[in-house]
């Protein structure tokens, strides 16, 4: 893995902003083509490997916390649990999921799990392999992202309601809209009918979720947090949307990404991997209390972009980071500090689509906490 300074391409906004990618620039430029990453091949295979397997192990343990019926480590409110329970036991498939990895000195490492919503899928899938084939068009990328989205929208016909797939995200952000419309696009590739609409123009009629039509919504995709979602009115409506909707007729909402998806969208599961798999080579010891570390970071139960981080070596503040962040509790994991390719610290997300590695997208920080000023990064195989 070596990092590579380039000149970006000329008009290079231009040319992203023609695939959709809207939100390129924020305070700074949030995608870098001044620099690249390469890998070699057996690089990549380790990566791949390292997914596969770290996806079997969280799989193993969304069985344990149900089975041993854990949800309140993950503070999971009661009346989401029976549905948590349903999704899991029902098979509710997921399309997706991102492994945030630091690899070091030929080591790869769990830093934490983004299951539930698909930051940076679209630049991974989309921008960084139209950039590889104008930079390098010879060389070779880890990203099959987009067509194993088609096949898992495709795989999902069986599952889903008869009619239209709703897909709904915040109308307030740009981000949010462009991966949602990306994976309309990939479902309407793969021959499903879709919709799109924002969450605020989701209603509730007494009996159904319904559409701006007034139509009811069997089949919904939700770019929106479920930890968010369960604590909010329209989390009692969905709840109710598992009885058959319009008095009786038809089936229950089917959801994606699943309910289930709540226990590895949430930091109390490196704890439990690490006690499922103790000293496995692809995690970091984790506990719910400093207990024997002396160097670790404390992350909150649930927090996004970095936020309320502390990076504590030898019993010593490393780094700290403000936020909203922590109400439920905090997990502390050894620390694993990022490697600096010159002041840049990059972490690597691994996607899994459909049960299956699919390719990884590189965000890169000044410090080592990967935060909401991170740059997205592309990369080509040597």
């Amino acid at each position: 893995m070596i990092r590579q300074t380039l000149q970006p391409r000329n008009h290079w906004q231009e040319t992203v902003e023609r695939l959709g990618f809207g939100f390129h620039t924020t305070e700074a430029a949030y995608w870098d083509e001044s620099a690249c990453y390469a890998f070699g091949m057996d690089e990549v295979l380790t990566i791949e490997q390292a997914t596969s397997s770290l996806w079997d192990m969280c799989l193993k343990a969304v069985d344990y916390v149900i089975d041993q019926r854990l949800f309140d480590l993950f503070h999971i409110p009661a009346p989401v649990i029976p549905y948590v329970i349903d999704g899991w036991e029902g098979d509710a498939p997921s399309i997706y999921g991102r492994f945030d990895l630091c690899f070091r000195d030929g080591q790869v490492k769990l830093l934490e799990f983004n299951a539930d919503t698909p930051t940076s899928l679209f630049e991974a899938g989309i921008v960084q392999w139209f950039w590889l084939q104008d930079v390098f068009p010879s060389r070779d990328q880890f990203n099959s992202i987009h067509e194993k989205l088609i096949d898992c929208w495709s795989g999902l016909r069986p599952y889903l309601n008869p009619g239209l797939l709703h897909f709904a995200c915040v109308s307030d952000s740009l981000e949010d809209l462009t991966n949602c419309e990306y994976l309309r696009d990939c479902a309407i590739q793969a021959g499903l009918p879709t919709r799109h609409l924002f969450m605020d123009d989701i209603g509730w009629d007494g009996r159904a979720l319904v559409d701006l039509d007034n139509e009811p919504i069997q089949n919904l995709f939700k770019l929106y947090p479920w930890e968010w979602l369960s604590r909010e009115p329209f989390g009692e409506h969905l709840m109710a949307a598992r009885e058959p909707f319009r008095g009786g007729a038809g089936s229950p909402v089917k959801v994606i990404e699943p309910a289930w998806k709540m226990i590895l969208s949430n930091k109390a599961i490196l704890p439990i991997l690490w006690q499922l798999f103790p000293d496995h080579p692809l995690l970091l010891p984790a506990f719910f209390e400093p207990g024997p570390l002396r160097s670790y970071a404390r992350k909150p139960l649930l927090s996004r972009e970095g936020a309320n981080i502390e990076l504590v070596r030898s019993g010593d503040l490393l780094a700290r980071t403000d936020g909203e962040y922590g109400e439920e509790g905090y997990i502390y994991q050894a620390l694993f500090e990022l490697p600096s390719f010159e002041g840049g610290y990059p972490v690597i997300g691994s996607w899994v689509i459909g049960q299956e590695p699919a390719g990884i997208g590189i965000r890169e920080s000044g410090g080592l906490v990967t935060d909401n000023l991170s740059r997205f990064v592309p990369h080509y195989i040597l």
